[in-house]
């Protein structure tokens, strides 16, 4: 059977722009395909591009291996960042425009030159990047009760919605990336520590993998983009009154405070 992939597009578009959970797309069609899933991600990407949003970068999802053997698949997964998902150095992160948000720490690649698979190794990576620093990512799936499958965290772009860089940035030669140690805290209490080995082993070999993985829609990882290459430690949620810290190792502390209302229609569902 062919997969609306217009159709669902819009239809988590709907839930970004009105801040309303869905029912996941798989409890409509229970054999998605990782192929329809990228295609509905990619169809909805281009809707935002066409409505004046701009991708900055990319990131991945499903970096560890204990997530992966949670969800039963062997590889990360991938979306996109966008100009819209920002957040300024110092502003705060207001609820009202989100359904249910939790934040991630993250060490991010600030790419120099294009990385176009197939074939990128991590060599080739830290080769092209630019600077990495500590970072925050957002994630605000549009799903119900954050419950989803594999294949609708692809559909709804891996739960993108904003992300804070550090201002500390290093040359890759300056950072033992796979040792680089984190801890996260939720206002003032420790919540996790984690190195960069927790991402696969080596944060440069996901982003290998990321470009790899655009190879195959006949995209590249672009010189200037901003790569996220995965959650760290496992994300926490966050309403107003709160605040996340993730304190890294050589590249300084990255802190959310959360400000707003939580989203009126956050407990609403909307079935297709």
């Amino acid at each position: 059977m062919r997969v609306d992939v217009d159709y669902w597009a819009d239809y988590l578009l709907a839930a970004v722009s009105s801040r309303s959970a869905v029912q996941a797309i798989s409890k409509t069609i229970e054999d998605l395909s990782v192929e329809d899933a990228y295609e509905i991600q990619l169809t909805a990407l281009a809707k935002q591009l066409q409505g004046g949003d701009r991708v900055v970068g990319a990131k991945l999802g499903l970096t560890s291996a204990a997530k992966q053997q949670q969800m039963g698949v062997d590889q990360p997964v991938y979306g996109w960042l966008l100009e819209s998902g920002q957040l300024d150095s110092d502003g705060p992160l207001d609820c009202s425009e989100l359904i249910h948000p939790r934040c991630e720490p993250e060490i991010v690649f600030l790419i120099g030159e294009d990385l176009e698979g197939p074939g990128i190794t991590a060599g080739d990576v830290l080769d092209a990047t630019k600077v990495v620093c500590g970072g925050i990512e957002v994630i605000d799936s549009r799903y119900q009760k954050f419950s989803f499958t594999h294949t609708d965290v692809i559909a709804d772009n891996t739960s993108a919605a904003r992300f804070r860089l550090g201002d500390t940035q290093l040359a890759v030669n300056d950072v033992d990336l796979p040792g680089l140690g984190c801890t996260f805290e939720l206002n003032g209490d420790r919540l996790a520590n984690a190195t960069g080995a927790a991402l696969l082993g080596d944060p440069a070999l996901c982003v290998a993998m990321l470009a790899n993985h655009l190879a195959r829609f006949g995209r590249k990882i672009e010189a200037g983009w901003t790569v996220l290459a995965g959650a760290m430690t496992d994300a926490v949620a966050i309403e107003p009154g709160s605040r996340v810290v993730a304190n890294y190792d050589v590249l300084g502390s990255v802190a959310v405070a959360a400000a707003g209302q939580q989203a009126a229609t956050s407990s609403a569902v909307v079935n297709p």
